[in-house]
C-alpha cells in the first residue's frame, strides 16, 4: 500500500511556490484532499479582496461585461465536475537522464491530482456576452503580476472556442466543497478538464474572446514542445507547438523507486490517464519490456475526466529490477523511450515508466 508524503519543494524554487505530494492508491483517494495537491505558480498568489474583484468579459463579444462575483453567482447556474489537473512538466526529472533541462522545475510524478470542482460553466458566461465573427478562442488572464525580461504581466493562455463552449469548463469558485485555497486561485480560477495545467487560469481577472490564440507570453515563449535546441538559447521554444491537451500517461507509485521488497507476489499500483481525460483501451505491467506484459486491473476512477487507479501483480524472484508500465487509448501507445518524449523544456513526458526495486528473500 502506498502512502501519501508530504508535499516536497524544489530547488529551483525556494519561495516554496511548487509543491506536490503523490496519493494513496485506494478507491477512497481517487479524490485529492486540498491539503495534499499540487500547487505551480509562477508568481506569488495576489492578495484579492472578494467584494471589490471584478471579471471582465470583452473582446469579440457583442456585449462586454463587468460581474462580481455575486453577480456572477446569482446570474448563472453552478456545475460541478471532477477533474485531474495535470502539470506539464510531471515526470520531467526522467528527462535528464537524456539531456539536462536548465532552470526547470524536476518535478516526479507528483505534480498531478484530481479535485471535484465547482462553479459556473464558461459556456454561459460566453452566450450570455453574445459571441461575435471572427470569435476562435477564449484568453483568461489572471491578476497575479509575473516578471519576464523587464515586463510586468498576469500569467495567462487561451484554448479554442469549441472547448471553452464544453459543458465541462468551469469558472471554479470551490475545490472539494470549499472556496478555492488562495493558492489554487480565489476566487476563481479556469478548470479546462483534459487540458494541461498552464491553461486553467487562477486568480481570474479578464475572459476575452479573439481570433487567434493569446500572446501571453507563457503561450507564445513557454509551455510550447520544441524538441530542436536552439544553440543561441538553450530554453527558446518559440518554433515550437503549443500544449493543449494532457498525454496518455500511466505511472507506478508502488512500490516506490529503490522499495525493498519480498520475493513472491508483489502488487503493483498506480494511476493512468488517457490522452485529454479519454477512456483507456489498456494498462500493463512487466520486469522485462521484452517478455511478458501483465494486465492491469482497474479498481477506481471518478468519472470522465480523471485518472483511473490501478493494480497488478508480479511474481518476483530476488535480485534488482525494473518494473515497468505502459498504457494504450484510441490515440496509441506511450512511446518506449525517454528519447522520443524529450524536449527543450521537459513537457509531457509519457516515456513508459519505470521503478527499480530490490527483491530480497
Amino acid at each position: 500500500m502506498s502512502t501519501s508524503e508530504a508535499k516536497q519543494t524544489h530547488a529551483y524554487d525556494p519561495e516554496g511556490l511548487n509543491t506536490g505530494g503523490l496519493p494513496r492508491i485506494e478507491a477512497d483517494a481517487l479524490i485529492t484532499p486540498i491539503a495534499q495537491f499540487f500547487t505551480r505558480s509562477h508568481a506569488a498568489p495576489p492578495s484579492i479582496d472578494a467584494q471589490a474583484w471584478r471579471l471582465e468579459v470583452d473582446g469579440l463579444v457583442e456585449r462586454p461585461a463587468r460581474y462580481s462575483l455575486a453577480e456572477l453567482i446569482d446570474r448563472f447556474p453552478h456545475r460541478e465536475v471532477a477533474a485531474t489537473l495535470v502539470c506539464a512538466g510531471m515526470r520531467r526529472a526522467e528527462l535528464l537522464q537524456v539531456a539536462p533541462l536548465p532552470g526547470e522545475l524536476p518535478w516526479q510524478a507528483d505534480a498531478a491530482g484530481t479535485g471535484v470542482w465547482s462553479g459556473i460553466p464558461l459556456a454561459d458566461v460566453l452566450h450570455a456576452a453574445g459571441l461575435r465573427p471572427g470569435a476562435a478562442h477564449v484568453e483568461f488572464i489572471g491578476l497575479d503580476r509575473v516578471e519576464r525580461h523587464g515586463h510586468e504581466f498576469g500569467f495567462g493562455g487561451s484554448i479554442d472556442l469549441e472547448k471553452a463552449l464544453s459543458p465541462e469548463v468551469l469558472l471554479a469558485t470551490h475545490l472539494n466543497g470549499q472556496p478555492l485555497p488562495i493558492e489554487h486561485g480565489f476566487p476563481m480560477r479556469v478548470v479546462v478538464p483534459g487540458w494541461i495545467g498552464a491553461r486553467q487560469v487562477k486568480w481570474l481577472g479578464r475572459i476575452r474572446v479573439k481570433a487567434e490564440p493569446s500572446d501571453n507570453y507563457f503561450q507564445t515563449k513557454a509551455y510550447r514542445v520544441q524538441r530542436e535546441l536552439n544553440p543561441a538559447d538553450p530554453r527558446d521554444v518559440t518554433k515550437g507547438i503549443a500544449m493543449t491537451t494532457v498525454p496518455l500517461n500511466a505511472v507506478i507509485l508502488d512500490p516506490r523507486p529503490g522499495a525493498v521488497v519480498p520475493a513472491g507476489a508483489v502488487t503493483v499500483r498506480g494511476w493512468a490517464m488517457g490522452t485529454g481525460g479519454s477512456a483507456l483501451r489498456t494498462i500493463e505491467v512487466a520486469t522485462d519490456p521484452a517478455g511478458e506484459w501483465v494486465q492491469a486491473r482497474v479498481i477506481g476512477n471518478a468519472g470522465e475526466w480523471t485518472w483511473s487507479f490501478w493494480e497488478a501483480m508480479l511474481d518476483l524472484p530476488p535480485g534488482e529490477h525494473t518494473l515497468w508500465v505502459r498504457a494504450a487509448d484510441d490515440t496509441g501507445t506511450m512511446p518506449r523511450s525517454l528519447a522520443e518524449t524529450w524536449n527543450v523544456k521537459g513537457y509531457g513526458n509519457n516515456a513508459w515508466h519505470r521503478v527499480p526495486v530490490t527483491v530480497r528473500s
